[in-house]
């Protein structure tokens, strides 16, 4: 079922179009990652569904109706979230209960749920300037469901931790999709691959890919062959573009990647030419393109 449906959306800061009316939609119990370069749009975009930035532009449905105040059926978490550093975790989500209307006992039961959902229980009499960065993420995830929301807007949710953080975070996620519909912006590609369901690739402020990922890397499948070399080998591979079975050659130090338009003829020939060069190589391995290749395609294009 649709919960928010976008269209024509914009928004201009004085010239300049951030995003230019860009259209998608959300269905119920998904959870979708929006990705791009820095400077795409994606934390402006994230502001306008949340309610802190009006649009120039577009219009934004939920359930099928425009609602004049959307923050009631969103929790929002922002990339550099802010808390009060002498609260403890219990205190801060009991205000922030109370601000999202709910009754001081509400609030109190609400909080003492959500701390031991995050594993903060142990915490929760702690100083918040005390908690570590996965900590006050995870309270952070904590505050934006404080009112039970109907969809959970993370800007850059992991972008600023460490990589135990992170996987705690991301672990949170993906427990939390199984009831709320999520949608968060990233740079970090695998983490998209590991939890999302549909993928939104933004690029100067359009939407230039959009649909689910399973789908969506299906059908932008490439086959690839990865060679890594004891030296540089920048004469061969510049002469291999030539060949019509090869579409794109990306070659960092000693490694390439080469994609192919036909996988079969590609290997037999570069294998043949490696054998006849005598080039030293260390790995030749075939595999597909990755997300993280389509992404390059699309922002470079």
């Amino acid at each position: 079922m649709e919960l928010m449906r976008i269209r024509d959306l914009r928004k201009k800061f004085g010239h300049m179009d951030a995003v230019k009316e860009i259209d998608f939609e959300l269905e119920e119990g998904m959870c979708v990652s929006l990705l791009g370069p820095n400077g795409a749009g994606k934390t402006t975009t994230l502001k306008m569904l949340s309610g802190l930035l009006a649009p120039t532009a577009g219009t934004i449905t939920f359930k099928g109706e425009q609602v004049s105040d959307l923050r009631p059926f969103i929790g929002y978490l922002p990339q550099y979230p802010t808390f009060f550093p002498w609260m403890t975790g219990k205190e801060f989500l009991v205000f922030a209960g109370q601000l999202a209307t709910l009754n001081r006992k509400e609030a109190e039961r609400r909080s003492m749920e959500l701390l031991e959902r995050v594993g903060l229980t142990h915490a929760m009499k702690r100083r918040i300037g005390g908690y570590s960065g996965g900590m006050k993420q995870r309270l952070g995830l904590a505050q934006a469901l404080i009112h039970r929301p109907s969809l959970l807007i993370l800007d850059e949710p992991v972008s600023a931790l460490d990589p135990l953080g992170r996987r705690e975070v991301l672990d949170m996620m993906r427990e939390i999709k199984k009831e709320t519909t999520i949608l968060f912006s990233t740079h970090v590609l695998h983490d998209a691959e590991e939890i999302s369901d549909h993928i939104l690739i933004m690029h100067a402020g359009d939407i230039v890919v959009s649909g689910g990922l399973r789908e969506v890397m299906e059908s932008n499948r490439q086959p690839v062959i990865e060679i890594e070399f004891e030296s540089q080998e920048s004469e061969w591979l510049s002469s291999i573009g030539e060949y019509s079975f090869v579409s794109e050659v990306n070659s960092q130090g000693n490694t390439a990647k080469i994609l192919l338009n036909d996988l079969i003829k590609g290997k037999h020939v570069l294998l043949k030419e490696i054998v006849e060069r005598n080039l030293p190589i260390r790995k030749f391995e075939t595999a597909h393109t990755t997300l993280e290749d389509l992404f390059m395609k699309v922002v470079k294009a």
